[in-house]
């Protein structure tokens, strides 16, 4: 895998001519966690999107660039709110489908290492109507894993799952991906408090940056200063709703 770079996304973006979010400048800082909160509406799934130069619907004026001057969007691996899995695969053909799709013989002894990290190796040739929710975000993951990128997107991607679920995910994924530049786009005050190295609240007019816990993430749930996070975080996006 390349270093992780830096990233930078500058400008606005609008719809019919409506405003989505008005002029900003989000720095991802290479090799580490940013997570990004706001209300529904507030275009930061077109942020992911814009980073992994896919399909957005708006319209956007601006600069997505890298530290290292390199191109982006090759780069990424994203991992969705859904797990997006194929249900006629096996668990082993969903963790290498990105290998497969480009006709590239899969690394099967990386995809076996994945899969025993997740914790999934006695569900290698199951299905996944076969899999609980939180054994298909595992799958999910270690797809994701398998592009070995350096910089990875992950919209919502725990929010479906219940409580003891989604935190031993999260454990998972600050364990996995370590090194990366990851962008988290999260709903949950909570789930940043825990894993952000850097917190931005955005909204239509721009973004608003949280301090985050000095601990080293995943932060215990019940850490004083994890909790002071979260509070504020929460006093945060309810100000920037009203």
């Amino acid at each position: 895998m390349t270093p992780a770079p830096d990233l930078v996304i500058d400008g606005t973006a609008t719809i019919d001519g409506a405003t989505l979010f008005a002029s900003l400048t989000l720095t991802l800082a290479a090799g580490q966690w940013s997570c990004l909160l706001g209300g529904s509406g507030v275009g930061k799934t077109t942020v992911l999107r814009l980073i992994a130069g896919l399909e957005t619907g708006a319209e956007f004026t601006g600069t997505v660039t890298a530290s290292d001057g390199l191109s982006v969007p090759e780069r990424v691996a994203y991992m969705a709110q859904s797990d997006l899995l194929l249900p006629w695969a096996t668990v082993a053909q969903n963790v290498t489908i990105g290998a497969r799709l480009r006709r590239e013989k899969p690394d099967l002894a990386r995809r076996d290492r994945l899969i025993e990290r997740m914790r999934l190796q006695d569900h290698l040739h199951k299905k996944p109507a076969e899999l609980s929710g939180g054994q298909r975000q595992r799958v999910a993951l270690a797809r994701t894993l398998m592009e070995d990128r350096p910089i990875v997107l992950l919209d919502e991607p725990f929010s479906a799952l219940d409580a003891r679920t989604r935190a031993d995910m999260q454990d998972l994924a600050a364990e996995a991906l370590q090194g990366r530049t990851v962008l988290l786009v999260t709903h949950d005050p909570g789930e940043a408090a825990r894993l952000g190295q850097s917190i931005v609240v955005m909204t239509q007019h721009g973004l608003t940056p949280c301090q985050p816990p000095h601990a080293a993430a995943p932060r215990n749930v019940d850490d004083l200063e994890t909790l002071e996070t979260q509070g504020a975080l929460l006093r945060l996006l309810r100000e920037e709703a009203a």
